[in-house]
């Protein structure tokens, strides 16, 4: 036996024995809508995102126009917003998104337990685009907000394919050793989020 075969006869017989996976846990948010609101609304702002409480899309696009007036360079992916914010065409340059101020975005719904939204290719445009912006703006309504990812990943089963999808939490963010925190650092500096009550 070649010591080769010997190493790898020690290390199969020495094998770890093996362990069921644990049952998953339940969790600490109740199923109750202003409960997963609240904790939504308490982890994304623990993590730096801005949580803007919205009864209307018009709340949204006054909000928009006031805190990002011309010349700030909008892209607007939200078909509700198109009167105040024309809608942008992607197409597949990449210089499209050069210097790009804010995204408006859509997302399919929120988790409570780590402050992310879930967003499709059928709703971004362009898969760098929330991370290449300086700004993004994430809209939610406030009853698509699921207690854990247990409960996200079961939705997301059920909805339409998808090519690309991706949680969002909080703006870009950075550590060093030392533990400085650098919020902006490879992506958006800061994240809004509109939680939308009502249609």
């Amino acid at each position: 036996m070649s010591s080769r075969e010997q190493i790898l006869a020690n290390i199969k017989k020495n094998q770890p024995p093996l362990v069921s996976l644990p049952a998953a846990t339940q969790s600490t948010t109740s199923g109750l809508p202003d409960e997963r609101v609240h904790k939504f609304v308490t982890v994304l702002q623990a993590i730096g995102g801005q949580v803007v409480p919205v009864n209307s899309w018009d709340a949204i696009a006054a909000y928009v126009s006031k805190q990002f007036p011309p010349p700030a360079r909008t892209i607007n992916l939200v078909q509700e917003l198109a009167n105040d914010h024309p809608l942008a065409v992607l197409e597949n340059d990449p210089h499209q998104l050069e210097s790009v101020t804010l995204a408006l975005l859509k997302g399919h719904f929120a988790v409570a337990e780590n402050g992310a939204v879930w967003i499709t290719d059928t709703r971004l445009g362009d898969r760098a685009l929330p991370f290449i912006c300086e700004h993004l703006a994430l809209i939610v309504h406030a009853d698509a907000i699921v207690p854990t990812m247990h409960d996200a990943y079961e939705r997301i089963a059920g909805e339409a394919p998808y090519e690309f999808g991706t949680f969002i939490a909080g703006p870009s963010k950075t550590a060093d050793i030392e533990q400085s925190l650098v919020l902006g650092a490879h992506g958006a500096k800061t994240l809004t989020l509109f939680l939308l009550s009502g249609n």
